[in-house]
Order: C-alpha cells, then structure tokens, then sequence
C-alpha cells in the first residue's frame, strides 16, 4: 500500500537512476524461477549512494511511525533487508535482529539472529516483495518465537495478485516505498520505456508465470 504518492514518485526515481531498476521489455531477464521478466530489482544498491540511502531511510522511518508508530524492535529479511534494516534501527534508536531462510545447521542453530523477548512489537524490513514468501516466512518464524508483528515494511513491491492475497492471509499489513505502478508510469514520463511497451509490462504484473514476450511481438 502507498501512502504517499510524491515520495513514492522519488523512490522510483531514484532507483531508476542508480540503475537498481532495470527495465528491458525486449531483452527479458530470466528470474531464479525461470519467469521471463522484463525488469530487474537489485535495491542493495542503494546503499552505495549516501544521498539516496539516507533519503530511503528516513522515508522508511516516517512510514513505520505513520503505520505502526514506535515498535519496540526492527528485524530485517536475510540478506537484502538486513542492512537497510539496521541502519532503520540506528535512526529510530531501536535492538536490530534478522531472520534468515532457514536455522543454520551449524553452532546454536538460530533462524533469528539478535536479542529479543516474547511479547515484544517488531516491524518487519524488505527490500523487495515479489511473491512474498521468504517476508511471510520471517513473519512465521518471529510469530513461532512470540514477536507480535505489526507488519512489513519494504522498498519496492511488484503488486502482485498472489503477494497481496498472502499477506492478506498472513493477516500481516504490507506497505512499500514505491511500486511497479509508479514506477512504470515514471519510466514512460522519463523515455525509459515507450507505449508500445506499456501493454506488455502490465500483462507480466498481471501473471509473471505465463508472459511471454515473443507472443506479445508477435
């Protein structure tokens, strides 16, 4: 969910200059689960840019504090929101944990790594929501341990129909920086992308699995 348009605006902005967005609607990129996609987000570049790190974490901070005001702990999503995460923590004057994808096999076994105690109020940090499993396992795995989560908070979502029915499920509030919505719209205003290509970047939000960009050229 967006709740604020201007900023959200500058987010993709931003991500879109420091090439932490990529969009190629000709020349897909191919995902780890084999989707054909015409874009690529890698928001762990943002920590390279001191401006735009600073102005996503204080963002970050504004929207915690609107949605869920002060929590008693930040945790962030192994690896993409641990350190975006803990600089979050640093801001808000806040303990920092994080939740990996799966207990380690070695040493104490600990899937969530940090002090902290049942009963306490955590927000849960992401750079990216696609499908949303691995923000929803780490919700899992901090409910089993009795966190009382207040919900997601992450740079870039996808909007997927899938995330949003999950989360819903999940009975957990998401809330991003920015979204594809917005950010396609900046592209075409920016000449990234042309309207021709505009069909075909919603038909991949509208199901990732199925797009094919060779039909749609066709």
């Amino acid at each position: 969910m967006i709740t604020d348009i201007d900023n959200a605006t500058k987010i993709a902005e931003y991500l879109l200059q420091i090439k932490a967005i990529k969009l190629q609607p000709h020349d897909p990129f191919t995902w780890s689960s084999g989707w054909k996609s015409p874009i690529y987000c890698d928001n762990r570049r943002v920590l390279s840019y001191p401006k735009i790190r600073t102005f996503v974490r204080q963002r970050f901070t504004d929207l915690i504090l609107e949605q869920h005001g002060k929590p008693d702990i930040i945790a962030g999503v192994a690896t993409g929101g641990i350190a975006i995460g803990a600089l979050i923590a640093e801001e808000l004057g806040l303990p920092f944990i994080y939740v990996r994808s799966s207990a380690k096999g070695h040493g104490l076994g600990n899937q969530i790594e940090g002090d902290y105690s049942m009963g306490t109020n955590v927000v849960v940090i992401e750079d990216l929501i696609s499908t949303g499993g691995s923000s929803l396992k780490a919700v899992k795995a901090l409910r089993e341990v009795g966190l009382v989560v207040k919900g997601v908070v992450a740079i870039f979502n996808y909007g997927f129909e899938t995330s949003e029915l999950a989360f819903k499920e999940a009975k957990c509030p998401l809330h991003e920086l920015s979204n594809y919505e917005i950010m396609i719209d900046l592209a075409l205003k920016q000449n990234v992308i042309s309207e021709e290509d505009i069909n075909s970047l919603h038909e991949w939000r509208l199901s990732p699995s199925t797009w094919n960009q060779n039909k749609k050229e066709g």
